[in-house]
């Protein structure tokens, strides 16, 4: 695939900038759920088939297996939709997210240092994911001390 830099923000008009939003949040999604749906999905499957609170290790065989090939399954997804995004917009490439005061007059775009749709959806999911384990473990989670 060739890697273009965003010269234009605004080619194509505000119907592909909307398609590109809408694919960029499908794909935002999906790489969420690698860290909250996919894993309690498994979880939860596991409990039904476990008959017992100490069970042996079919239940975390299922858990492992099934998470492996779950998270395999929505990568493959995340590329398919960082196609579409490439043949809505014509590149992989954000644009610069810079402020533009921040500029220099002579500074040129360069390719080596603009993040790409699948970088910036992936590191976002990740850092969501960190501020929600955060927010849970020091906010809701409770103390394991027992109270007396």
């Amino acid at each position: 695939m060739s890697v273009e830099v965003v010269t234009d923000s605004h080619r194509g008009g505000p119907a592909r900038a909307m398609g590109a939003s809408v694919v960029f949040v499908a794909m935002l999604l999906a790489a969420l759920s690698i860290w909250t749906a996919i894993p309690l999905s498994w979880i939860y499957i596991a409990s039904k088939v476990s008959h017992t609170q100490f069970p042996s290790g079919g239940p975390y065989f299922v858990v492992a297996a099934g998470f492996v090939i779950s998270v395999l399954l929505m990568s493959w997804l995340i590329g398919r939709l960082n196609r579409l995004y490439i043949q809505i917009t014509g590149t992989n490439r954000l644009g610069p997210m810079r402020p533009s005061w921040l500029k220099s007059m002579r500074d040129s775009p360069s390719a080596a240092n603009s993040t790409t749709v699948v970088e910036a959806v992936l590191m976002g999911s990740v850092i969501l994911a960190a501020i929600t384990l955060t927010i849970w473990f020091f906010l809701l989670a409770g103390s394991p001390i027992p109270n007396q």
